[in-house]
């Protein structure tokens, strides 16, 4: 069969708009890059991290992997429980942040967080998560090959995906910082992320 540049750009296609329909719900990790973006710190650590994880995910999930996340799923609860710990703790976290409008202004978040608790934070939220494995491996890695000889094609989409909207979400962020110039902007954005990650960790310790 004679593939085209129609039907590579088709499959790219496909695989970008399966991948942003993953990713674009709201979540604990787009939370916390929303966050660092109006904030200005460690925006590019925080996508470029975000994005390359979700590209290794991709990755292994054409290459067959989630066929093992299939066969063992005790795997997948370990990662639930130790993730709903660690998401119930940062919404306590944030919680106490809007609690506390003293220290919530603006010009005293810069610097507060440092680029090795960036990391640690975001690749807790993105590996920690037991949906990224569901859904990035076994989801995307059934869709991709479902197109044979194109399925990296269809992987690159996806990535492609990952990276746009990241990108979008850290680096446009900045467009909020006027809006959140007031401390209690800040109070409200961190009551709104402690009640989403106390959702999701709930959700997620209960196996749903």
């Amino acid at each position: 069969m004679l593939v085209t540049t129609l039907d590579i750009f088709a499959v790219w296609a496909t695989g970008l708009g399966a991948g942003l329909a993953l990713i674009i719900a709201i979540g604990a990790q787009n939370a916390f890059v929303l966050r660092q973006g109006i904030r200005g710190e460690h925006v590019g650590l925080v996508v470029t991290v975000c994005a390359l994880s979700d590209i290794v995910l991709i990755g292994a999930g054409i290459l067959g992997i989630g066929a093992v996340i299939t066969a063992v799923p005790s795997v997948v609860v370990v990662i639930r429980l130790a993730g709903a710990a660690f998401l119930l703790g940062y919404a306590v976290l944030a919680a106490k942040r809007a609690i506390r409008p003293g220290s919530l202004h603006e010009g005293t978040q810069k610097g507060t967080l440092s680029s090795k608790a960036a990391l640690a934070t975001v690749l807790a939220l993105t590996w920690l998560n037991p949906h990224v494995y569901l859904d990035t491996v076994l989801l995307l890695g059934t869709l991709a090959n479902g197109h044979g000889s194109l399925r990296w094609w269809f992987g690159a989409g996806a990535a492609a995906g990952s990276l746009l909207w990241f990108s979008a979400l850290g680096f446009g962020a900045r467009l909020l910082r006027p809006v959140f110039a007031k401390p209690g902007a800040w109070r409200v954005l961190d009551a709104l992320i402690a009640a989403v990650m106390l959702f999701l960790g709930l959700r997620m310790a209960f196996g749903s």
